[in-house]
């Protein structure tokens, strides 16, 4: 029969006071009214990692992570459908070096990518800065390096009206850097479609643009 009191472990015990520190420290960084719900999501953050959120230094770093993923994930690129009617059809368009940073779905990791868009124009082109505006604006949300390199041929195929199009991004990913086996590698997706599946403009395209950076 039981006494009415309870025996806790070293374990048990050290589990409650870890709980009381960290409720005393998110107590102790009461978000402002009206402050952003994700100031409050990098509070806790800080606290389950053993931080302070209080201590010098990270006093305002949850109103920077705000604003941080806030900017990036809102990020607009702009107008990116300018277009203009040229003769030049079937003469390989090529743009490369649109250097871009997107987050791994997986890990919540950032990922740099250069980007090279080729295409065949079929009675119109896209504005050369619109190449990079449409590839930021892909950038910016959580992905996969593949899922990018398919928005970014799917959206210059429609605004283009061509379905030539080849979209090649060299990535290096953080997930792979910093966790895991720690290593920093290039990882290369293509997208090939329409004529430019064929091998001689597939070659000539990355002949073209080709990137020594690895």
């Amino acid at each position: 029969m039981s006494n009415g009191f309870e025996v806790l472990t070293d374990n048990e015990v050290l589990t409650e006071e870890q709980a009381l520190t960290r409720e005393s420290l998110l107590n102790g960084g009461t978000a402002a009214p009206g402050a952003d719900p994700l100031e409050e999501i990098a509070r806790r953050l800080l606290v389950e990692i053993g931080e302070d959120p209080q201590r010098e230094g990270l006093r305002e770093t949850p109103a920077r992570y705000a604003r941080w993923w806030r900017e990036f994930t809102q990020y607009d690129p702009g107008s990116v459908d300018t277009v203009f009617e040229t003769t030049a059809s079937g003469s390989l368009v090529a743009v490369s070096g649109i250097s871009v940073w997107s987050l791994c779905e997986h890990h919540l990791l950032p990922f740099s990518c250069r980007v090279t868009i080729g295409y065949l124009p079929q009675g119109s082109m896209l504005g050369l800065s619109k190449f990079a505006r449409i590839a930021h604006l892909h950038a910016h949300k959580l992905q996969s390096q593949e899922q990018l390199s398919q928005d970014i041929a799917d959206d210059v195929e429609k605004l283009t009206g061509s379905p030539d199009v080849a979209v090649i991004a060299r990535g290096e990913h953080l997930c792979m850097a910093m966790r895991g086996i720690r290593t920093p590698a290039t990882m290369t997706t293509a997208v090939w479609r329409g004529a430019l599946q064929e091998p001689v403009l597939r070659q000539e395209l990355t002949a073209l643009t080709a990137d020594t950076r690895g």
